[in-house]
């Protein structure tokens, strides 16, 4: 089936999001195939088996309001919890779920007027609602219609209480492990980032304390959360937030028009002339002005939020349906074998994002990075025996002003989104290493001759100056990289023969497991850029 559809937005990892899971795209699109009812196996594991019965009245809730479901059914397995799967062969842009947009959780952002949330939460400061990140107000409404009343008057009355019980009650995140844990990732910027999450969480939920006693007697502090780490784990996002297709003010002009020129009011150009003002009007408010003032929709929607994450290969896709006004999860390109998992993208997310907010890691994540510690913090004696040169004067200075040598503190700031608080150098498995510490290191191993010749200025090493430097250059990337590995408490073959043991024992804890899953992918990425470096 063909359909004209444009992508809003992507909410990417560090920027996603992220957010939350994933991107979706607007379809205009009139037709609709009548679809099957929801089913589910039971064959689940002992993890995940409480949760799949809990979805069970989520089957007769759909199809009572409206949510048509059919090719796909809720499967648990035995190591990655509830999915979707096909029960037929799909091609590419076969819907398999629709949701009517009513029956949906979202938040405007930067500021979500909910009326319900305000009057029964907040009454006596809305703003400390309107106000709150995202996230905080998705964790607000969960808790509300979970702990409050769970009727949506928003809705039009609809008793939302099976889809909010077929959520997870819990979440296996750095955020609740211990210190010892935490140390067994290897990795400082991930602790430094769970770090400023329980900061930033506990003063949400302080502050919104402070606001409001209705809130503050109703949602404990374990409870708000549990409404962040489900927001931040199954919203997905888009820049479009305007309304869906509303025929009436199309049908309005169009009697005018018929007026106008019917009793010779005014000439048939004169009428098109405001036909095509109400016309343009609509669509500036629906997705140009939307777009102009960064406005972001999150939302949750139920069923579609079952369908897991791949950061390639994608089989499905998340859009919003305009002239429906609903949600959509459909096959994409070249379609989902039977019996097989559909999966969407939550986005470009690396490991850190999908660890800390989602519970699990991707192998071989192709939009996974490493921080490694800014320049400033590199043994240069180590670099210069590596490279065969020394750093001569004044180059680290200059450097330092052009801000390419990191910080020299932590930046602190409240931006659970940014997890390189110290400014260290980046490395991408999709790009490589940044190239401005390329630049960077020119400058710095270069010789005194190539220093004068550049006027001294680090604008002047941005290429190549010559093939000796570029050696030297690279040689103290690499250098700085093979320590990086080195400091490490275990070798790759270490961690590979860990993972190998706890699968093959009981008992184990799965934080032990993601941790080292986590840390075997950061070094392996490591080793990669090593090799390239050569």
């Amino acid at each position: 089936m063909k359909y004209s559809a444009f992508v809003i937005s992507v909410f990417a990892g560090g920027s996603a999001s992220a957010f939350a899971p994933t991107a979706f795209k607007t379809i205009t699109r009139q037709d609709s195939t009548p679809l099957f009812a929801v089913k589910t196996k039971s064959d689940p594991s002992p993890s995940t088996s409480s949760r799949l019965k809990r979805t069970t009245p989520l089957t007769g809730w759909a199809k009572d309001n409206d949510i048509k479901v059919g090719g796909v059914e809720i499967v648990a397995s035995n190591n990655a919890g509830l999915g979707l799967y096909s029960t037929q062969n799909l091609s590419a842009n076969d819907i398999v779920i629709q949701v009517p947009t009513k029956l949906t959780l979202s938040v405007d952002s930067p500021t979500d007027y909910n009326a319900a949330m305000e009057k029964n939460l907040f009454s006596s400061d809305p703003k400390a609602y309107r106000n709150s990140p995202w996230w905080t107000a998705l964790s607000i409404q969960l808790n509300y219609y979970d702990k409050v009343d769970s009727v949506n008057q928003l809705a039009g009355g609809v008793d939302i209480k099976p889809w909010i019980d077929s959520l997870p009650r819990a979440y296996d995140t750095p955020l609740h492990w211990s210190e010892s844990s935490l140390d067994e990732l290897q990795y400082r910027p991930m602790m430094e980032a769970v770090a400023l999450q329980k900061r930033v969480w506990r003063k949400q939920y302080d502050d919104l304390v402070a606001a409001s006693k209705e809130f503050s007697s109703r949602i404990s502090y374990d409870d708000f959360v549990w409404g962040c780490e489900t927001a931040r784990s199954r919203a997905f996002s888009g820049a479009y937030s305007g309304s869906a297709f509303n025929p009436i003010p199309y049908a309005t002009v169009t009697a005018l028009v018929a007026v106008y020129i019917g009793l010779g009011i005014g000439t048939v150009e004169q009428a098109a002339n405001g036909a095509a003002l109400v016309i343009c009007g609509s669509i500036l408010k629906d997705f140009v002005f939307p777009k102009l003032l960064k406005a972001q929709k999150y939302v949750i929607c139920p069923l579609i939020d079952m369908a897991n994450h791949v950061g390639m290969g994608a089989t499905g896709n998340v859009a919003f349906e305009y002239f429906s006004d609903g949600f959509s999860l459909s096959a994409l390109d070249p379609g989902v074998q039977q019996g097989k998992e559909m999966f969407i993208s939550y986005g470009p997310r690396n490991n850190d994002q999908l660890l800390q907010y989602y519970g699990f890691v991707e192998q071989n994540n192709v939009h996974d990075v490493y921080i490694l510690p800014p320049i400033r913090q590199w043994n240069i004696e180590a670099l210069e025996e590596a490279c065969g040169r020394k750093v001569g004067p004044g180059r680290l200075e200059k450097l330092d002003r052009a801000g390419l040598l990191g910080f020299a503190t932590n930046n602190l700031n409240t931006n659970t989104e940014a997890a390189n608080s110290i400014g260290g150098v980046v490395l991408t498995r999709a790009t490589g290493i940044d190239p401005a510490v390329i630049q960077a290191l020119r400058a710095l191993m270069s010789t005194d001759d190539e220093w004068d010749d550049s006027g001294e200025a680090i604008g002047n090493f941005a290429a190549e100056v010559s093939p000796a430097n570029e050696r030297a250059a690279r040689t103290a990337v690499r250098r700085a990289m093979e320590m990086e590995l080195e400091s490490k408490a275990t070798t790759i073959e270490e961690d590979e023969n860990l993972l190998k043991m706890y699968k093959e024992g009981k008992g184990v804890d799965n934080e032990e497991v993601l941790a080292v899953l986590f840390r075997l992918e950061k070094k392996k990425l490591l080793q990669e850029a090593i090799r390239s470096m050569n």
